[in-house]
């Protein structure tokens, strides 16, 4: 290591005042006892801590910051993630409201689809409902079939008719039942893209 000699640069960094006496950089860092330690090459003392480069007139060209120990590279580290994170997450959000945009061009378009999609299911649901009518009268001539063997074993046929009525009636009935839920999250999901709209709305709006 070669400590700095030329007074006039050493005047300049330690702000002594004095005309500028030599070309070349120079490293400057304060030193564990707070003293600044200048040289032409990094001084010894500097190893390990931040220091800083400074051309022939005292000006800083660059600051150099101290290694990092293993709990900061840990924590710079976590840091990064997370930044990538927030950013994946803000790239998404931006991707989401874009597609959005793409989808409806008024509020009046997102209450349009909501409407289309609540009369599909309300149809199935008729459907269902109506099947499930046409299913009772079928069993009850069944029904009346049975009466005849209250005291008897019911004939192959008869319990079938049952067994099978009895069965087409639960499918139709959980058909209902799912989309019944179907239109609990029909309404879920266009009330969200209408919130989300008015907001993206907003906030372009606020922008300009």
């Amino acid at each position: 290591m070669h400590t700095l000699s030329r007074l006039g640069a050493l005047a300049i960094v330690l702000g002594l005042g004095g005309p500028a006496m030599a070309a070349g950089n120079f490293y400057c860092c304060v030193d564990a006892n707070g003293k600044q330690v200048c040289g032409d090459l990094l001084p010894q003392a500097c190893y390990g801590r931040a220091y800083r480069e400074l051309g022939p007139n005292g000006q800083t060209l660059r600051n150099i910051e101290a290694p990092l120990t293993a709990e900061q590279r840990a924590a710079r580290s976590a840091e990064e993630a997370q930044r990538k994170v927030e950013e994946e997450i803000l790239r998404e959000k931006h991707r989401k409201d874009q597609a959005l945009l793409n989808t409806y061009g008024s509020e009046k378009d997102i209450e349009f689809m909501r409407m289309r999609a609540q009369t599909d299911v309300q149809k199935s649901i008729s459907a269902a409902e109506t099947k499930i009518a046409e299913i009772r009268t079928q069993r009850k001539v069944f029904e009346n079939e049975a009466e005849f063997y209250k005291k008897k074993k019911l004939p192959p046929e008869v319990q079938k008719g049952l067994r099978d009525a009895d069965y087409e009636i639960k499918v139709q009935e959980y058909l209902i039942e799912s989309k019944k839920k179907e239109l609990d999250l029909i309404r879920i999901k266009y009330d969200e893209d209408l919130r989300r709209y008015q907001e993206i709305v907003r906030r372009n709006a606020a922008a300009r």
